[in-house]
This record gives structure tokens, C-alpha cells and sequence, in this order.
């Protein structure tokens, strides 16, 4: 449709002086907005409240129902990252941008519809389902255009964007707790009417994004800069890889590995950081006076949201200097000796060494999300790379569901079954996450440069080259010939 034609790649390649920072914050405008997701416990108890506003009733949702949301929207978001990847490669950033704030706003409006009706098959559509398309969408869609306009910082590129997703919950909670605020009343929690100003807010902000995006003209490198030389050391290739041959090359699933178990490590204890701090400092355990209170266990959530949010851009920032595989390889050997003494620190009652233990390891759970996308463009090329990170962030998906898994379940057994005091039922877990992180470090040790083989070869080098013939060659086989006559 021509209404929509500015929507089209071919009209928002950027014309002679265009400035390529101003894609950074089209990036961040995406990014900070779909990152309101790891805000979402803040609707969880009104959620549950809301035919008995005050209090939970008979007829009021579970807070077991409420959580499959967040599991919902965290596995959409892997599989249509990975199921719409080659798409956005064909279209350009513009069209998948608005296509993730069409999905996105559009996810609050289904689920304040939900809200009203009382059906929670809605909201799990509209926040699960259709925002976790948008969210998907989102996060990949600036990412290959960063790296084609900063190959000489790819790494610091995709981490301005990406700590965007990390810090948009700074900013979405307290914005969502100030809109049910402002709605509550006698007859409602508030959490509908808040889903539309949000949906319809976020709306506006991505649309910032979606017209200040644009792609390089083919050709174009940053002034005075020249492409380095393939180095085996930091495994930078030379070669183009389209996403389809990517996922036949060993390295594709060594990467998936690596991913997968930096963000389990991360994402089981993010998820219980309030509920652990509290009860490995509870006043059984430590004493009245330097027990944790629950808002300061609330503080302590936001400040690893802030380390979570920094690492994005400090460690992809850093990997441009000394490389992706040694940027990872400080995450999993130090992530894994940080794991094996919390135990040790939480029995020495030591609280600000277990908070900056913590904070460093939210970092390099942050900056691993930051710094993958660079590792890909590495290896692979900058052909289809933000097809190919689409689909590595399955590993995400996966992650999601095993971290909460091994964190929750050990920690109940070893209470409900072993009869284990509260404040030591994380000691197995973290030895757990630790020996995923020493197996990361064994994947990320076995990856080589991708073979030859596999690079994209264009129809020139696809077809052998006719040389010309001379006069020389032609007397000589006429001879030949001639003799076989």
C-alpha cells in the first residue's frame, strides 16, 4: 500500500551526511520500551485482587495462573525473534519496528480487554502472545542495522540498544505502580485502565524509533575506516554466512550453548533475588539488626537491575578491544568462582560482599545478552545477522524455563522434603550454576572460525570462470586432433 510505502527498506536508506548516531537512540527507543517486560511483577498482585480489590477472592486469579505471562511472552519472544529473523533481513529495521509497536501496544489493549471481561485466556493472548511477537521483533530489529553502521564498534553499538531492554524496567515500574495509583478505586485495581495509557504511551515512544531509523547505502563505511584482516585469535572472518547455513555449522550450536547456560546462571536467581537475599539474612540466621527487610530487598532488586542494565554496555563495550571469546571467557570462570563462594559469604553474614558477588554477576549476565550479537557478526558476517541472532535467542526461551526450574524446585525440595533451613537452601543451587558456567566455558573454548565451506558465495564465484584461449592452445589441440584422425 503506498500509505505505507515510507515503511518500505528502500525508503529509509539514508541519504550523503546522514548521522549514524542518530540510530542508537531509534535503537533505544525500541529497546527501553520492550524492556517494560521485566517490570511485569508489579501488576501481579493487584491481578490478583481484582473482583476483591482490596483483598483476593474466591473468584480471583492465582499468582500461579498470573506467572505463565512472563513464561509466555519470554518463549514468543525467542521463537518468533527466530521464526521472523530472515523477514526483517528483507524488509529493513522501519517495517519491523512498527510491526513490534503495533504488537506490543497492541498486547495491552487485548489484555486491558481481558482485565475487563475477567478472562484470563485474553490477557495470556494479549500480553503473552501478541506482545511477545512485538518483543521479539523489537529486540532483533535494530540489531543488524547497528552493526552495519558501527563496524568498528559493533560491540559497543548493540550494547547502547541493548541496555535499553535491561533498564526498561527502571522506568516502567514505577510508571505502572503511579498509573494504577492514579485509576484505583472503589471498583478497580486500576491495572486495566493502566494497560491502556501504557499501550497507547509506549505506542507514541517506538514510533520515534520507527521514523528515526535508517539503514546505510550499500558500500558506505565510516570515513577513514578499513575493514580488519580475518584474525583466527579473535575469530573474525572474513567470509558472509546467510542464517540457513549457519545453523549447519558446529559453531551456531557451540554459541547456543554458551548463550543458553550464561542466561540460566543468571536468569534462576534473578528471578528469586528478593525472596533469597531475605531469607539468607533473615533474622534467624544473621540477627534482627542485620536482617533484610523486604524494602530493602526491593532496593537490592533495583540496584542489580541497574548493574544488569551497565553491563550491557560496559563488557560488549570491552569485547571490542579484546575480543568476544575472551569476553566470555571472564564471564563463565569468574561467574562460576563468584557462585562457589556466595554460600561461603551468606554463612559469614557478609551482605555487601554478597551484593557486589551479585551486581558483578548481573553484569555478565546483562553483557552477555550485549556482546552475542557481535560474537555472530564475527563469526558469520553482517550479511544475515540479525536473522541468525533471531534464532539463537531460542537458547533464551530455553533459559527461561530452566533457570526459574533448577533455582524454585531444588530450593523446595531441600525445605519442604530435606527439612533444610531457608538460608541454606541455595548452597546446592549455586554450586548447580556454577558447573553450568564452567560447561559454558568448555563450549566457548571448542569454537573455531567457520570453514570456507560454508561462506556465501555469489553467482560470479558460483560458477567457474571461463579463461580465454589462446591461438597457441587451439594449434596445439587442432594437432591432436589431427593425429587422432
Amino acid at each position: 500500500m503506498a500509505l505505507f510505502s515510507f515503511l518500505d527498506r528502500e525508503h529509509s536508506v539514508a541519504k550523503p551526511g546522514y548521522n549514524r548516531w542518530l540510530v542508537p537512540p531509534a535503537a533505544l527507543a525500541i529497546h527501553l520500551c520492550i524492556g517494560q517486560i521485566y517490570a511485569y511483577s508489579v501488576f501481579n498482585k493487584p491481578m490478583t485482587q481484582l473482583v476483591g480489590i482490596t483483598e483476593s477472592s474466591a473468584q480471583d486469579w492465582k499468582l500461579t495462573t498470573l506467572g505463565w505471562i512472563f513464561s509466555i511472552a519470554l518463549f514468543t519472544l525467542g521463537a518468533s525473534a527466530a521464526l521472523f529473523g530472515k523477514w526483517l533481513e528483507r524488509v529493513g529495521p522501519r517495517k519491523a519496528m512498527f510491526a513490534s509497536s503495533l504488537c506490543f501496544s497492541g498486547g495491552f489493549f487485548i489484555a486491558a480487554l481481558g482485565i475487563h471481561l475477567h478472562q484470563i485466556w485474553l490477557v495470556y493472548l494479549g500480553h503473552g502472545v501478541v506482545g511477545g511477537i512485538g518483543l521479539g521483533l523489537g529486540y532483533i530489529s535494530p540489531v543488524s542495522t547497528l552493526i552495519k553502521w558501527f563496524p568498528d564498534r559493533p560491540g559497543m553499538a548493540t550494547g547502547m540498544a541493548i541496555m535499553g531492554f535491561g533498564g526498561g524496567a527502571m522506568i516502567a515500574s514505577p510508571l505502572s505502580v503511579a498509573l494504577m495509583d492514579a485509576f484505583k478505586s472503589a471498583t478497580s485495581t486500576g491495572v486495566g485502565e493502566a494497560f491502556l495509557i501504557m499501550g497507547a504511551l509506549y505506542f507514541v515512544f517506538m514510533m520515534f524509533g520507527v521514523f528515526t531509523v535508517r539503514v546505510p547505502a550499500a558500500g558506505w563505511k565510516p570515513a577513514g575506516w578499513t575493514p580488519p584482516a580475518a584474525s583466527r585469535r579473535h575469530l573474525v572472518s572474513s567470509g558472509q554466512v546467510d542464517a540457513d547455513t549457519a545453523i549447519r555449522t558446529p559453531q551456531f550450536y557451540l554459541l547456543f550453548g554458551v548463550l543458553m547456560l550464561n542466561v540460566t546462571a543468571g536468569i534462576g536467581v534473578l528471578g528469586q533475588a528478593s525472596v533469597m537475599i531475605q531469607e539468607m539474612f533473615s533474622a534467624a540466621s544473621v540477627g534482627q539488626q542485620m536482617a533484610v527487610s523486604a524494602a530493602a530487598a526491593g532496593g537490592f532488586v533495583g540496584l542489580l537491575s541497574l548493574f544488569n542494565m551497565v553491563g550491557r554496555f560496559f563488557w560488549s563495550s570491552l569485547s571490542d578491544n579484546i575480543g568476544r571469546k575472551n569476553t566470555y571467557n571472564i564471564f563463565f570462570l569468574l561467574g562460576a568462582l563468584l557462585y562457589f563462594a556466595i554460600p561461603s559469604i551468606g554463612d559469614a553474614g557478609s551482605i555487601v560482599f554478597f551484593v557486589l558477588c551479585f551486581g558483578l554477576i548481573m553484569s555478565m549476565y546483562g553483557g552477555g545478552f550485549a556482546t552475542i550479537p557481535a560474537y555472530l557478526r564475527d563469526m558469520f558476517g553482517t550479511m544475515q545477522v540479525g536473522a541468525i541472532h533471531g534464532r539463537l535467542l531460542l537458547a533464551w526461551s530455553a533459559a527461561a524455563i530452566l533457570g526459574p526450574v533448577l533455582v524454585n524446585y531444588i530450593r523446595a525440595y531441600q525445605i519442604e522434603t530435606l527439612q533444610m533451613p531457608a538460608a541454606q537452601a541455595y548452597s546446592i543451587t549455586m554450586y548447580i550454576m556454577a558447573g553450568l558456567l564452567l560447561l559454558g566455558f568448555v563450549c566457548n573454548i571448542l569454537i573455531r572460525p567457520v570453514g570456507e565451506q560454508y561462506h556465501h558465495k555469489s553467482a560470479e564465484e558460483a560458477v567457474p570462470s571461463r579463461q580465454p584461449v589462446s591461438t597457441g592452445q587451439l594449434a596445439s589441440a587442432a594437432v591432436r586432433l589431427g593425429k587422432k584422425d
